[in-house]
């Protein structure tokens, strides 16, 4: 019924990305001037590209479901980009991505960016334990998990997994002189890549970027550059996290295991509907419009707003969160599996003596 809103046009998509990345470039050339005018100037232009990473990011996500644009071929290519802006290798990334998209609501198989235990399982820890767990889930920790997961753990992952790569090439060359290092290299297993083709979009961005790295150091200075990159990363990248669990994780948020796990009723009962300001829903590309989007991951994000309107009646029961209440939200970080829902630490605490699992 919603995929007739399946309407991906090549120029819209050209527009958005127009309008995004022509922005982005200006702010770092006044990035790079600022300092000659007030550094309270500099910090100003920082927040500006912190808010558009988060942009640039959602973007990155949406050329993974091959929706921006109708050419495959301009998905593929703006999303390279976009994952380089962002630091993640965006082919390897997309491919995480579709298993939470065919899992979304079953914790058995995927339990979110924050990794929700049961409360069976946090009922069984110490004190010490308990206190960790809430505290590792702290809204205040986003900007370290933002800097871990965009900027510094694509980049570990890549020079480890190569290492190992390159140290098997060595000893199997060593035992089998007459094999090919092709041969060699298609035998190689590992966590770390699901195939030779995510392998070798780790490699680029990885090669790309720490080029673009050098170069806007050299341009910049390294000091003002890094400091500046680091912290716009940062912060966008722990927004995109804290997003992305307020999509799935609020009081009583769908949560099933294998037995009785449904699709459509995980996208309407466990996904979100994020009341934000209209400057905010342009800043994160309509993504606040989660429930369509989990319903149909080929719908444009320029397409989810006329989509929900026109079936705004049937999204009624949707469960909608506006901002003053993201913070209560972030609080719901256990999975009762008996009633097959997401709660709050709070509600566990109250309702101890009922026998939770």
């Amino acid at each position: 019924m919603i995929d007739r809103h399946v309407r991906p046009s090549d120029l819209k998509g050209l527009i958005q990305v127009t309008t995004t990345l022509v922005p982005l470039v200006a702010l770092w050339i006044a990035v790079a001037l600022s300092p000659q005018v007030s550094y309270w100037l500099t910090a100003g232009l920082v927040v500006m590209i912190t808010f558009l990473q988060l942009r640039v990011f959602i973007m990155m996500h949406e050329c993974g479901h091959s929706s921006l644009f109708r050419r495959p071929a301009l998905n593929r290519s703006f999303g390279f980009v976009f994952g380089l802006l962002t630091g993640m290798p965006q082919y390897v990334w997309a491919q995480r991505h579709h298993y939470h998209h065919s899992t979304n609501g079953n914790w058995s198989k995927y339990q979110g960016p924050l990794n929700i235990i049961s409360v069976g399982k946090y009922a069984q820890m110490s004190a010490e334990q308990q206190r960790s767990y809430r505290n590792a889930r702290s809204i205040w920790l986003a900007p370290v998990a933002g800097l871990m997961y965009l900027l510094l753990t694509p980049r570990i992952t890549w020079a480890k997994g190569t290492l190992s790569l390159v140290t098997h090439l060595i000893k199997q060359k060593i035992t089998q002189p007459t094999a090919s290092l092709k041969s060699i290299a298609v035998n190689y297993k590992t966590t770390l890549w699901a195939s030779p083709q995510e392998y070798w979009h780790m490699f680029w961005n990885n090669v790309v970027l720490l080029s673009l790295w050098w170069l806007m150091a050299w341009a910049m200075g390294p000091v003002l550059f890094f400091l500046c990159y680091f912290v716009s990363g940062a912060i966008s990248g722990g927004g995109s996290i804290l997003l992305f669990t307020l999509q799935h994780n609020f009081e009583h948020s769908y949560a099933r295991g294998d037995e009785d796990w449904n699709y459509n009723q995980a996208a309407m009962e466990g996904t979100s509907y994020l009341l934000l300001p209209a400057w905010m829903n342009w800043m994160t590309a309509n993504i606040a419009y989660h429930h369509i989007h989990h319903l149909s991951a080929r719908i444009p994000n320029y397409c989810l707003y006329d989509c929900h309107k026109e079936y705004e009646s049937l999204f009624a029961d949707v469960t909608r969160l506006r901002v003053s209440q993201i913070p209560s939200a972030l609080k719901c970080i256990l999975w009762h599996t008996e009633a097959g829902r997401i709660i709050s630490i709070n509600e566990f605490e109250k309702t101890l003596q009922g026998g939770l699992s």
